[in-house]
Order: structure tokens, then C-alpha cells, then sequence
């Protein structure tokens, strides 16, 4: 017979097992518990190298193949609140053209265009002598509506500086179904490898690699907001008024999104639509 002696020992053994267990295990589970925490962490590093590339200037253009390849480079969410107002009511336009207008425009007469946006107005001087094509294109279009309504697709903010519109599809591969060709690559404005602030520019299909894509543009453009390193390759046709600097300036500090997954574009955190655009002759 056990005596009450033996029964309390072997209860106190049997505590001190059970302690030892729960403290096994709870070492084993802490264990796993940090092999998973570093596990996810090199998940999200190894992830952030992966997403961090760089882009170039394309448009225009209705594969998805390309769509890929123009990644542009990937954004930090901002905090900063919409700068923008309400888009105006109204509907994009989806007309297309089988070939560039007739070369209408006065190569010695100045012209101007108006970006009448959400954000605020951008006023364009624009070089009908060096860019008569582009020039001529944008007149067309602007007097057919073609960018009213339109959402500013893509902003960059790391290596170039750009703000791109002209796109009716806001992905960046809508363009009017024409192309024209490259101008004013000699301008004098460019120089060492740098499209500077105030900068408007025609996008483009061309590859530097393989020099391919020459005389692509459509309808898309970009507005440079800061001095960007660019190869001389992408038609400039147009300089930003002092307003319109701080218009794009507030436009950029408003920040960007992350690229979007399909098309690549990091769109701006700022609702940027042009409600109305025209071009006139003075």
C-alpha cells in the first residue's frame, strides 16, 4: 500500500514533468515561430529588390508584350491628399485615324496649347518651326476632342521626372491610329543627355538596343517637372509656362502608386484629367 508520504512525492513528480513539458514545448513553438518571421522577411526583401526597375518613355502602342517591358519604376505610396478637383462630366472620345493629318500648320506663326486640367491650368508654348508634324497632330486632335476627358496615366518620380497624358485608354497603349514623325532631336535645349523642367515631349515606340521604333509617336506625351537623364529620342515640341511648372510640381508631390501589375504604369495619387484641350494660333 502506497503511504500518503510516496502518493505526495509521486504527485510533485508528475507537476514537475508536466512544467517540463509545457516549457519544451513552448521553447519549440517559439522556435518555429521565429523561423517563419524570418522566413516572411527575406520574402519582402528579396520581393522589394525585385520590383525596383526602371523604365522608359513609351506609348502608344497595342501589345501587352511591351506593356510588360515598360515598367517604370516602382513608387512609395504618398499620404498626401488628393490636390485636385472633380473631373468634369463628359465622355472620352474613342476615334481613331487611318493616317496623319494634312500638314496644315504655319511653321511661322506661334502657336500655344492649354491644358485645361483638374489640378489647373498648364499653358504650352509650342515649336511649330522645329516640330511641324507634332505641332500640326496636336492641333488636329485637340480641335476633334480628342484629349478631353482623359486621364494623365503615369507619373514617375525616380531617375526621370515625368508626368504622361494623351493616352484615351489610360493604360499607355491607346493612340490615335496614325504615328508621325520623330522631330527636333538636335534641340539645343537638350543637352548632356537631359530633357530639362518644363520639358513637353512626344513618347514613342523606339528601342535604343536595337534601334528600332524610330518615327512612332501618336498622341501620348510626357511633361517633365524636373530635370531628367534621357537619351535624345523622343521628339520635344514644347515648353511649360511658370504656372504650369507649379501646376505639375503639386501634381508630383502628391506622389505616385505602385506600378500596376499589367501595364507597368505608376499612375499619380492626384486625380490629373484634362477637361478641355486646345491649341491656338497667335
Amino acid at each position: 500500500m502506497v503511504s500518503q508520504e510516496q502518493r505526495r512525492r509521486q504527485l510533485a513528480r508528475e507537476k514537475f514533468l508536466r512544467q517540463q513539458q509545457r516549457r519544451t514545448s513552448a521553447r519549440r513553438k517559439a522556435r518555429m515561430r521565429n523561423s517563419v518571421i524570418a522566413s516572411v522577411l527575406g520574402v519582402v526583401v528579396i520581393g522589394s529588390l525585385a520590383l525596383y526597375t526602371t523604365g522608359v518613355l513609351k506609348g502608344d502602342d497595342d501589345s501587352k508584350e511591351n506593356a510588360g517591358a515598360e515598367v517604370t519604376p516602382s513608387a512609395t505610396p504618398s499620404k498626401a491628399p488628393d490636390p485636385c478637383d472633380k473631373p468634369a462630366e463628359g465622355k472620352v472620345k474613342t476615334a481613331t485615324w487611318k493616317k496623319e493629318p494634312a500638314l496644315t500648320v504655319d511653321k511661322s506663326a506661334k502657336y500655344a496649347m492649354k491644358l485645361a486640367t483638374t489640378c489647373g491650368d498648364i499653358d504650352i508654348d509650342l515649336k511649330a518651326s522645329a516640330a511641324p508634324h507634332t505641332v500640326n497632330s496636336f492641333a488636329f486632335l485637340a480641335d476633334k476632342g480628342y484629349f478631353d476627358h482623359t486621364k494623365c496615366h503615369r507619373l514617375t518620380d525616380s531617375s526621370i521626372y515625368v508626368l504622361q497624358c494623351g493616352d484615351p485608354q489610360g493604360t499607355g497603349m491607346g493612340g490615335p491610329g496614325y504615328t508621325i514623325p520623330d522631330e527636333n532631336l538636335k534641340d539645343t535645349s537638350l543637352k548632356g543627355g537631359v530633357y530639362p523642367a518644363g520639358t513637353v515631349a512626344m513618347a514613342n515606340q523606339y528601342n535604343g538596343q536595337t534601334k528600332e521604333g524610330r518615327n512612332s509617336g501618336g498622341s501620348q506625351f510626357f511633361l517633365v517637372y524636373q530635370d531628367s537623364q534621357l537619351p535624345a529620342d523622343y521628339t520635344p515640341f514644347g515648353t511649360v509656362s511658370e504656372a504650369g511648372m507649379k501646376v505639375l510640381k503639386k501634381i508630383a508631390d502628391a506622389g505616385a502608386q505602385p506600378a500596376d501589375p499589367t501595364t507597368g504604369n505608376t499612375a499619380p495619387n492626384a486625380t490629373v484629367v484634362i477637361n478641355k484641350a486646345t491649341v491656338s494660333k497667335s
